[in-house]
């Protein structure tokens, strides 16, 4: 009889720690708000999971804990970097394909979300519908994590401050450029930026901009100034980083040679780079040489588009420990 209402207790136990992990959630980088303290904070902890792995010390922090991996959209270093992130910290991913659970289609992703959260500890999720992970998130009782939508890449995000973080330090009042695509990298990184006190400039073609909305909710997270132009000269003058990332994004593979025309003006190159002297250069990955990056600029020196892939493991794996323990 003891031993029953030990075992009631743990797990009233876990569940309450459930229902408190649960508030932490990301499945929006404006959600970093919310829980800025811990994750914002996560960088310099994901730079002591570096060097821990480096010098083989990692510790088992995600012992015992699950991790579901809901992937509806291709991936290298998402997949990669939560298997292996989680696998070295002591827990356990269980990867599920596009094939397996046809998210939102064999049955209501609600549903999905509310049968993982039985099983697993976190659900991270990559699909199309920011819809389809908000649906999902609400149902689940674990933390849902976003790894990537048509609106948001908040996990790119993390990485990218990391690496920036890395290179500088202090990253307040350092000016970062964005040319290309308003898409969802750029809606992260925006945010993210914003939130570390930087000043953001954001140079697309007209009609690629950035969701006004998403610049509207950066605007109101920083006293920095946060801009969008359609010159990239005027964008990267004296920046400290210059990013770009692909002109086609999935799902618009149709408008691909329309858009190539389009973005030719702001292709990140040894030339646009001059008004850049020293500035670092970024991108997400993976990369079209020769489209929106040369080779010599994203294989050069100045490049961190390597370090910024390290080191999403580092901040996914800072991320989870925030949520989980």
């Amino acid at each position: 009889m003891a031993k029953s209402r030990q075992l009631k207790g743990r797990i009233r136990s876990v569940q309450n720690t459930r229902k408190i992990t649960k508030t932490m959630e990301l499945v929006a980088t404006s959600k970093l708000k919310r829980a800025q303290d811990r994750v914002i904070a996560a960088r310099p902890y994901a730079q002591a999971l570096r060097e821990a792995r480096a010098a083989r010390m990692l510790k088992p922090e995600l012992a015992a804990r699950q991790v579901a991996l809901l992937f509806d959209k291709p991936s290298l270093r998402t997949k990669v970097s939560f298997d292996i992130g989680v696998e070295l910290l002591g827990g356990h991913a269980v990867f599920l394909g596009a094939d397996e659970v046809k998210l939102g289609q064999r049955e209501p992703a609600s549903d999905i979300g509310a049968n993982l959260g039985r099983w697993v500890d976190a659900i991270v999720v990559r699909a199309s519908s920011p819809g389809i992970i908000g649906e999902l998130a609400a149902a689940s009782s674990v933390p849902v994590i976003n790894a990537l939508d048509d609106r948001e890449h908040p996990c790119q995000a993390l990485a990218d401050m990391l690496t920036l973080r890395q290179q500088w330090g202090a990253l307040a009042g350092r000016t970062l450029a964005f040319v290309g695509d308003g898409n969802n990298v750029c809606h992260s990184l925006v945010i993210a930026a914003a939130l570390c006190g930087m000043h953001v400039r954001v140079a697309t073609p007209p009609e690629h901009e950035p969701d006004l909305a998403v610049i509207a909710t950066a605007r109101g997270l920083t006293s920095a100034s946060v801009q969008v132009m359609t010159d990239p000269v005027e964008a990267v003058s004296e920046a400290d980083a210059v990013y770009t990332d692909v002109w086609t994004s999935m799902g618009f593979e149709a408008e691909a040679s329309v858009r190539r025309a389009r973005f030719a003006p702001y292709q990140v190159n040894a030339e646009l780079l001059t008004h850049a002297p020293e500035a670092l250069v970024m991108h997400c990955l993976p990369a079209h040489r020769g489209e929106e990056v040369t080779a010599d600029v994203l294989d050069g020196p100045r490049s961190v588009a390597l370090e910024q892939a390290e080191n999403r493991m580092y901040a996914q794996q800072a991320l989870l420990v925030a949520l989980l323990t």
